[in-house]
């Protein structure tokens, strides 16, 4: 499958050195049996790696039967084959936003990528290794709209999900949008292709990877003028700092070669999305 294409080939020449792994299981395994994590030495250690992904984010994170697609997932098989893991050894871990830091406090998970944003906050909790992506909030409009920014949302009707930020930043900025909270980001996109809304707004991957898909294609378009800046970070165990920087070498060396700007385009390609200020971003030392 197209998810892990760009991972098998990392996965292989691990292969090749004999260092593959086998899956480990529990509830939500959906790949091999037996148990085992990360080593921090870098190589596979007879188990599998869990990493936790979003399963509900087209271009970036997308479970479809047994199919993981998206940035996230190219991302993290990259990564995952560098430590020594082959593809068919990692266990994909739904991990929604609010539950990230738990997952790897509890050692549920042994990676997150699942657009996970650095911040202070959550660096108190967990580690980060990267950025690997550097997003920005942006709107999506039908491709015949004439919203160019925030500034042009007075009146508009405006949709995100209940209790987003993005949507809070929004309504602060611009006090006459008229704000429409859905449960779900897919609502929101149905009911702008409908003529319902008049803009959606979260990080315009998100956005990106929505119009990207078959059934919006030329019908929307991510407007492109960022109005924030959301540095996409790898999280792991707090103060793990061999394993840490195992993974920011990972990034590093997916950038240099090439892979980062493939994956970018395989996924968020088809939606015309080009990746703002500040991409492919500078991987921080892990300390």
């Amino acid at each position: 499958m197209r998810s892990t294409r760009i991972g098998l080939v990392a996965a292989a020449a691990v292969l090749g050195l004999g260092l593959s792994a086998c899956g480990s299981s529990d509830g939500d395994s959906d790949t091999g049996s037996g148990d085992g994590g990360a080593a921090a030495d870098g190589g596979g250690d007879g188990g599998g790696i869990k990493i936790g992904i979003k399963f509900d984010q087209p271009g970036l994170g997308l479970k479809q039967g047994s199919d993981y697609t998206g940035m996230d997932v190219d991302v993290a098989t990259y990564v995952a084959g560098e430590l020594g893991y082959a593809a068919d050894s990692i266990e994909w871990v739904q991990a929604p936003s609010a539950q990230r830091e738990t997952l790897i406090e509890t050692g549920q998970v042994d990676l997150v990528v699942a657009t996970y944003s650095i911040t202070d906050e959550r660096a108190e909790k967990i580690s980060f290794a990267g950025p690997y992506f550097i997003a920005g909030q942006d709107l999506l409009v039908t491709a015949d709209s004439d919203i160019t920014g925030p500034d042009s949302l007075d009146g508009k009707k405006l949709c995100s999900v209940t209790g987003s930020t993005s949507a809070q930043n929004v309504q602060e900025d611009v006090p006459g949008v008229n704000l429409q909270e859905f449960g779900t980001y897919s609502e929101c996109v149905a009911a702008l292709a409908s003529g319902a809304i008049d803009a959606v707004t979260t990080d315009d991957t998100i956005l990106a990877g929505y119009a990207a898909q078959e059934q919006y294609a030329g019908k929307l378009k991510v407007v492109g003028n960022t109005f924030s800046e959301e540095n996409y970070g790898i999280g792991l165990m707090k103060g793990d700092t061999e394993l840490c920087q195992q993974v920011t070498d990972a990034i590093t060396k997916m950038i240099d070669d090439g892979t980062w700007q493939t994956i970018v385009d395989d996924n968020l390609g088809p939606a015309g999305y080009t990746p703002g200020e500040g991409n492919p971003p500078t991987p921080e030392p892990c300390s």
